[in-house]
Order: C-alpha cells, then structure tokens, then sequence
C-alpha cells in the first residue's frame, strides 16, 4: 500500500478492519444491539426563525457531492453523474446549477465540492470546464477517494490477479470520506476559507439540495453530525435503517450487517421507520476534534462484502471487499442526531426505472433547478418497474423509449414485462401493465393513451 503512495493515515484505517476480518469478524449487527427508532424530530416542525438562522449561517456552508460510482449496474463506463436526466443536462448540470442559482440569490460564493474516484475524476473535471464561474469559490473543486487492496476470501491475503492487476484493488466505500478530506487537504483548506457545515449526499440524489431550515437547524443546535432520514415504504425494505445502540446512541445498520436469520425482521418497517437518506450533515470543526481525539480512525463498523475479483464475471475467485459507509459516523459522534424528512429530498436513480420516472413530466425543473413533483402525483413519485432482460442497460432502455419517456404525471404505476417498444407522446394513467407476449415483441403507437388494464397481443 505505501509502494502505492497510501497514506500512513489510510494504512492504519485499513490495518483496523484487516485485522478485524482475520480475528474472524462478519461486520454483523444482530437485533439486539439494534433497537428500533420510535420518533425522532421531524422536518415539519422547523419554523421560520431556523429559516433565518439558516440565511445566517450559509456563509460558512458547502455543498459536497459523492461522484465516484460508473453506473456500471446500468451498463455504463462513465461517471454516473454525465448521465442526460433533464433534457441535455445531466446530473452534474443540474448539481452545478441549483449551486449556481444559490450563489446568485445570496451573492455568496457557496462552494460545491466533489469526492471524485480515480475512474471518475478526469471526466468529471472536463466537463465542469463548462463552468468557469465555479472556479471563484476559492477552494478546490474536488478531492480523490482511496483505494485499497482486495483480500481473498480462502486465504485472507491481499489478492493478485495478473491479467488485470486494477482488479486487485477497490474503493473502501463511502465512509472513506472522512479520510479522504483529511489526506487530500481539503479539510484543512474548507477550514482555513472559514466553512464550518458541510452536506454532503449523493450524486445521484437530485431530491438532495442545501435546504435553510435545515441547516439553520443543525448550526442553532450545535449537532456536529446530522442524518437526514425517511420514513420506510415497502420499497425500502431492503436498504439500511436507523437503529438505536444498547446505550441509546443512534446507528445506521445496512443490509450487508443484518444477520442473515434476522432479514425477515430487518425488512419489516413497521419495526423499523425509518431509513437513510444518506443526505448528511457533518460540522468540519467536529470531524479535526473527533480524528484527534481519534488519531485519524473513526472506527466506523466494517461491511464484509464478498464479491467475485471481476465483477464483470462471477465465476471468478471471491474476495473481501472490506468498506464503511459514512452514514455510520452517526454511532461515533456523540449528540449526533438524525432528522425525518419528507420523501422529496430522496429521488436516487439506482436503476433504468428510476432514471424513465426523473426524465419524465412526473418531475419538473424549477428556474433555481431545484426539482418538484407534478401536482398530479400528489406528493408520490410513480413507481415504475422495468423488465431487466430489456431495460438493464442504459442504451436497451432509451432504444425502447427513442421518442423520449412516456407521460408519468398521472400514473401510479407502471410495470413493463417483455420487450416493449413505447412510441412519442404515450401517456399512463393510474395502475398500468404492459405485457409483451413471450418471445416477441410489442409496439405502444405514438399517442396511446395506457390505462388501468393488461395489454398483450
């Protein structure tokens, strides 16, 4: 790791998690050291005078973004974030925009800062040269994400693989945060500027802007860590929720932590409410004192992830892949707190069907490029599943939709099953299924009006 210019600091981070693999550590989080969350303060209960206070402190607040993921799950060899959503504009437009719109209506120069991987840096950097006015922030645009060896799953070993040797290596997940800005310099030079609060969200989360209120609320209450959470749905299920620890403190627990015997009451969301937005708000002065107090390892709980050493192929050899997610760093900080918030701050784009309902008219781009949901929806995103023998890959599915998405603003749902091909200006309504029968395939004609009924041949 040092032959590969890896910190010290990041060395002694690895060393704390190796050594947990090798004494036979699983990263699990049983039931009972996981209770669940009854309530929590909620964003409806923040007034106008956090509104304000939020004005005040937006002088010393940024905006961070987490930019390393490929979209590889959607057939993409780029950075996600160049994905066209809105028109021409990508992720990365509409990011630099709602920050640029910002800046204009507070005459402030909010920084927006990027956590870019080594297979997303390059490209990111190009296409922010569209933007020349970033550059006044005075503080770097990005910093890189480490990466670490893969551990054979047999041997516990560092993993070689001469054919590719850039598969020997990986991304530590996204609680490398913390690292990352203490060894790129950059939370030396946010300090240094004077920014003090940082909110931090992914890339793909367009739901995820720098609200007031919020951060008026975080900075009046002196939290040093803030999670913003949601209430779980049925499609939440299987993602990470909030827990509470033996001694009360709060924790987030994934799914790669749940005991494999306690799945079915880890998806049960009446037990547990709420889950991780992963928009988080994190005081910098808090992070130097914790490191400190730490000697730069926060000691975030382990995800073991088992994973073939080519991901494009699962028949190769496994391996460990050892990662933290950041959201973690709730269970570390003491008086750490997490807020609900309503379900328009989380609209990810994990899958193809995800990616159809932001493109559509069920979301509108407002003049600060904020994004709103049609009055039609009342207040509820469609929801809308894709057959993944034809819609994985992001090409398969815009060859399906070459005259753009259909009308979504009044649809509930939308299930596509088999190869379908939707013409211009289709609109759903309500609870809709489009079946093409097996082993052939179906054209909508420019038009068509879908609704509540089963279409086949």
């Amino acid at each position: 790791m040092r032959s590969a210019g890896l910190s010290q600091t990041f060395i002694d981070n690895f060393r704390f998690y190796y050594e947990q693999l090798v004494q036979g550590a699983t990263g699990y989080i049983s039931r009972e050291e996981a209770q669940p969350v009854e309530t929590l303060p909620s964003y409806q209960e923040l007034d106008a005078s956090l509104r304000r206070a939020g004005e005040e402190a937006l002088s010393r607040a940024l905006v961070l973004k987490l930019n390393g993921g490929l979209g590889t799950s959607m057939g993409m060899d780029g950075p996600k974030s160049l994905l066209p959503v809105k028109g021409d504009l990508t992720f990365l437009d509409i990011i630099v925009r709602q920050v640029l719109a910002l800046r204009r209506r507070f005459d402030l120069p909010i920084p927006l800062v990027l956590m870019n991987s080594f297979y997303t840096r390059n490209a990111t950097l190009h296409a922010l040269e569209a933007y020349p006015e970033l550059k006044a922030q005075g503080v770097p645009l990005d910093f890189l994400q480490h990466m670490e060896p893969k551990i054979w799953k047999e041997s516990l070993l560092p993993a070689e693989w001469p054919n590719d040797p850039d598969k020997e290596w990986c991304p530590p997940g996204h609680g490398d945060i913390y690292t990352a800005l203490v060894d790129s310099g950059m939370l030396k030079a946010l300090l240094d500027a004077g920014y003090e609060y940082a909110f931090v969200s992914n890339v793909d989360n367009l739901g995820a802007v720098l609200d007031l209120a919020i951060l008026g609320y975080f900075a009046d209450q002196r939290i040093p860590f803030l999670m913003e959470v949601a209430q779980r749905t049925p499609a939440d299920r299987k993602g990470g929720h909030l827990a509470r620890s033996r001694n009360g403190c709060l924790i987030l627990r994934e799914s790669a932590q749940c005991p494999p015997e306690e799945e079915a009451e880890f998806q049960d969301i009446h037990l547990y409410r709420y889950f991780n937005t992963n928009n988080l708000w994190i005081n910098l002065r808090a992070l130097v004192e914790m490191l400190e107090r730490r000697h730069g390892v926060l000691g975030l709980p382990l995800i073991r992830n088992e994973k073939p050493i080519d991901p494009t192929d699962p028949t190769t050899p496994r391996v460990y892949q050892l990662e933290t997610a950041m959201g973690s760093a709730i269970g570390v900080f003491e008086d750490a707190q997490a807020l609900c918030v309503p379900r328009s701050r989380f609209a990810p784009v994990k899958k193809n069907s995800d990616l159809l309902v932001l493109m559509s008219d069920a979301y509108h781009l407002n003049e600060d490029y904020t994004l709103s949901l049609a009055p039609e929806c009342n207040g509820t995103p469609p929801v809308v599943t894709l057959d993944d023998r034809y819609y994985l890959l992001y090409d398969a599915m815009k060859a399906r939709f070459p005259a753009g998405p259909p009308s979504l603003r009044r649809c509930i749902s939308l299930t596509v099953q088999g190869d379908v091909t939707f013409g211009a200006a289709v609109t759903v309504l309500g609870r809709v299924v489009v079946e093409a029968p097996e082993g052939e395939s179906l054209q909508i004609p420019d038009g068509a009006v879908l609704e509540e009924i089963r279409r086949a041949s």
